[in-house]
């Protein structure tokens, strides 16, 4: 396999029953082979994805003394984390990258509302959180129907993931890697992780860089049309299926040097479910040739244990 997978999430809103079987069957194989597609037919537009990554590269323009204004230490769930805190799990290099984080806000009165900071508001570039928050509940939209093709595919009712997705605790992460001045000494913009939360979907980066390991170890440069997400299992959605649906390790590699002084920009749009979600191994995963590979938790205990181990919560 030279690249990822391609589909087209219109097959699976299409009223043709042998379209959506396709691509409930494109989509399963393709996250039980490597762990990634492409898809398009989603429900972001052009436009949006323009306006958001001009926004961004506004805010991270702004000089860092202001940038460091919309910093917390305590948590880095919402707001800004600047350069080097976050860091791949067993590595103690940071990452050559600082973030921002949008949060969940909700609107219908769910209690769950007390479990999640404010979003913070930039008030240097008020753009930036009015597009932010248009392509998250864009992004959400179209991981629901992903998660719910994946359950057609797993074998549960087509619609189970809805309930723990509602008001779910996903992040939208706009990522600047910075230029690269000086000898990185073992950093990356990203190092080899696999991601926490059931999904992951992320608009087209604005330089290369990233890459997926296969089955056979080789690192394989992901490749996407600007129309396409990139779409890959988190290690959440790998537990609950017992490993059947893998979280595939993934880096962000540093240019060669000649692009060392471009910098880069990422917007990831991390999918988790409600905190008390289980992700205990589903029974449906489970025979004498796959026992369970897990030990039963929820999904607010398993994030806070990888926050910690990536650095982001003390």
């Amino acid at each position: 396999m030279k690249n990822i997978p391609s589909v087209n999430l219109a097959d699976f809103l299409s009223d043709d029953a042998d379209r959506k079987s396709s691509f409930v069957k494109q989509l399963g194989e393709a996250y039980e082979a490597i762990g990634f597609v492409a898809l398009k037919g989603h429900f972001l537009d052009d436009d949006l994805v323009a306006d958001l990554y001009k926004e961004v590269k506004t805010f991270y323009d702004l000089p860092l003394e202001t940038k460091l204004k919309y910093e917390d230490d305590n948590s880095g769930q919402r707001g800004y984390t600047s350069f080097g805190k976050e860091h791949a799990k067993d590595k103690p290099e940071g990452d050559l990258k600082e973030f921002w984080h949008f949060g969940q806000e909700v609107t219908d009165g769910d209690a769950i509302a007390s479990e999640y900071p404010d979003n913070v508001y930039c008030d240097e570039v008020p753009g930036f959180n009015k597009k932010g928050m248009e392509a998250y509940r864009k992004l959400e939209k179209t991981g629901q129907y992903v998660l719910r093709a994946l359950a057609l595919y797993l074998g549960l009712d087509e619609f189970y993931f809805d309930k723990w997705i509602h008001n779910g605790n996903s992040i939208l992460r706009p990522i600047h890697y910075p230029p690269i001045v000086g000898e990185p000494k073992g950093a990356v913009r990203a190092g080899a992780h696999g991601d926490i939360n059931l999904i992951t979907l992320l608009m087209g980066a604005s330089a290369s860089g990233l890459e997926v390991q296969n089955k056979q170890g080789e690192w394989i440069a992901v490749t996407a049309l600007p129309e396409q997400l990139v779409i890959n299992v988190g290690d959440m959605l790998e537990r609950l299926t017992n490993n059947k649906l893998r979280s595939t390790i993934h880096r962000v590699v540093n240019p060669p040097k000649e692009d060392w002084d471009k910098p880069r920009y990422s917007i990831p749009f991390f999918m988790h479910p409600r905190s008390e979600m289980p992700l205990n191994c589903l029974d449906i995963c489970l025979d004498e040739a796959h026992p369970k590979q897990h030990e039963d938790i929820t999904a607010g205990d398993f994030l806070n244990q990888r926050l910690r181990e990536i650095g982001l919560m003390k």
